[in-house]
């Protein structure tokens, strides 16, 4: 390694990472370690335990990916060497990618496995022997029923974004996987969020595990994910004038707005693009190479909003965001966690903004409970403030243009213009026409101002006489109204709560915790989920496969 290339990456250096790596880091432009690399690396290279709390964006793929590479001993064994679970094929892809990119120079195999993706391919490179599987419960699960991977050689599993991985019901996979892999093995957790389930995970599975936490109490301030967190209260039926009233008074660099389901992912990207912004959606139902290409032009700056489910957008990682917008307030607090993680990066401050209906006040202050951090309530920006907005950014052009040097091409356009009428006044004529170019005066209705309704005695939502089953969970999401969803497939054809919910999830855009209860039988299931949303569920149902199978689909008949 040259003197250049040592200096772009000393602090590396002091990890004792091997020169490859150190190499591979200087040429993807890495010159100093996150906190949780600092933290992290050193104690994972010595064979340590860990469980380490930390968000998207903190740089915890390379924290657990250097370690794996450092240790690596390529075609040393038969079996894989490493093993990473993650909750979604995107962020298999991702991780994959970066441990390919870390480890060029070591000629590391990794190979990500996943559902969607045609098996035979997986098959063919599992055969030729890799050093580093990383993928999903489900799929990986798939394989070691199959005997196509063996994790007997495993010496190190990572459990990335734990606590999504439980949300989407794999906890069995994930206790089964573990199961096959040596006892001796080092067990490394990550999580953005600390729930009692993942300590549980913890206490069983990990050995004496080093905990390191990416909060107040561990990074230094000036490291911590500046966000700016604000709310605006608004009625459902002003949701998307809202929305634009607040994009045109921001005019983020690049965005992503986050909604609950697919057609409102499609609904809110039609307006904003009439609204004269360039947004493209990104959701369950569209194939990899569409979100490729769309992921392509958000990077590439020729898209600036991106609209997208939760489960879409999970392991998506584009520095140059500066806000991430909540159509809906997320039902799930740690969702929450995870949409913030995505701004406020490497020292920038970013903004997470918030449209919340009045009755969802009560969900704001559950996430204030689990950040530790206040969600600033604020007045949504008026006609006037949009006027005023507008008019600044005209001057804030303006101050840039006049730094540039081919200026003079327009002084005989001047000169002519000026003799007929005084300099001031041709200087606002200019101004006016630049202004009417942006969008001209706002010429809008002013949006109403939602008051917070008065608190109501909860409602018993139990079904008198009903059963309760096992794996029931209740719904959180926009509705009080919930309706169960006849599923053609049961115990015989092997299924399981998770293979539901995962379905559900990855399909339809609904998050796992507003799917309630779950009754298999031997020959079919019931599910539970919001009356509103229970016709998308089953129309995405309809076009998947589950364990296999493209089942039967369709709202619980009481005629059996």
């Amino acid at each position: 390694m040259d003197e250049d290339q040592l200096d772009a990456v000393a602090d590396f250096a002091a990890l004792e990472l091997r020169p490859e790596l150190l190499r591979a880091l200087s040429g993807l432009g890495y010159e100093e370690p996150t906190p949780i690399q600092r933290e992290a690396i050193p104690p994972l290279i010595a064979g340590k335990d860990l469980v380490g709390q930390a968000a998207t964006g903190t740089g915890k793929t390379a924290a657990f990916a250097l370690p794996l590479l450092q240790k690596l001993e390529a075609g040393a064994q038969d079996g894989p060497a490493s093993l990473v679970l993650v909750p979604t094929r995107e962020l298999a892809e991702q991780v994959s990618q970066a441990v390919h990119r870390y480890g060029r120079e070591l000629g590391v195999r990794v190979l990500p496995v996943y559902g969607g993706q045609p098996i035979t391919r997986q098959l063919q490179v599992l055969r030729r022997g890799v050093d580093i599987v990383v993928g999903t419960p489900g799929r990986v699960l798939d394989h070691i029923e199959r005997g196509t991977l063996q994790l007997g050689e495993v010496g190190t599993v990572v459990l990335d974004e734990a606590d999504e991985m439980l949300d989407m019901g794999f906890a069995e996979d994930i206790e089964a996987i573990l199961a096959e892999t040596p006892e001796s093995r080092q067990t490394v957790l990550f999580s953005a969020t600390m729930p009692p389930r993942i300590d549980a995970i913890a206490r069983r599975h990990l050995r004496d595990p080093l905990r390191i936490r990416m909060g107040r109490d561990t990074a230094a301030a000036d490291t911590l994910p500046k966000v700016r967190q604000t709310a605006f209260l608004i009625a459902r039926a002003h949701k998307t004038a809202a929305l634009g009233r607040v994009l045109d008074v921001e005019a983020p660099q690049a965005a992503i707005v986050f909604c609950r389901t697919r057609e409102e992912v499609d609904e809110v990207t039609q307006s904003l693009n009439g609204r004269g912004y360039r947004a493209e959606a990104l959701h369950g139902g569209m194939s990899q190479d569409q979100r490729d290409r769309v992921m392509g032009r958000l990077r590439g700056g020729s898209t600036e909003l991106l609209v997208a489910t939760d489960v879409a957008a999970r392991g998506l990682d584009v520095d140059l965001l500066t806000h991430v917008i909540n159509y809906n307030v997320p039902s799930a607090p740690e969702a929450y966690v995870h949409r913030i993680g995505r701004v406020g990066r490497a020292g920038r401050e970013g903004a997470a903004i918030t449209l919340a209906e009045p009755r969802e006040q009560r969900m704001l202050k559950a996430i204030e409970r689990l950040t530790g951090q206040r969600i600033t309530p604020e007045k949504l920006p008026t006609v006037t403030d949009l006027r005023a907005r507008r008019l600044e950014l005209l001057r804030t052009t303006v101050r840039e243009t006049l730094e540039d040097e081919d200026l003079e091409r327009f002084r005989p356009i001047l000169d002519l213009l000026t003799d007929e009428a005084d300099l001031e006044r041709v200087a606002l004529a200019g101004l006016k026409l630049l202004n009417e170019a942006n969008g001209g005066d706002v010429d809008e209705p002013e949006i109403p101002t939602a008051f917070p309704p008065r608190e109501r005695e909860p409602r018993d939502r139990g079904k008198p006489g009903g059963h309760r089953y096992p794996n029931e969970r209740r719904p959180r999401g926009n509705t009080d109204d919930t309706t169960r969803v006849f599923v053609g497939l049961g115990r015989r054809a092997g299924l399981r709560p998770q293979d539901l919910v995962g379905a559900i999830t990855n399909e339809s855009g609904l998050p796992a915790r507003d799917v309630g209860a779950i009754q298999i039988t031997d020959r079919f299931a019931l599910v539970e989920v919001p009356e509103g949303e229970a016709d998308r569920v089953i129309r995405s149902l309809q076009k998947s496969t589950i364990r296999g199978k493209r089942p039967t689909v369709r709202r619980e008949r009481f005629d059996r």
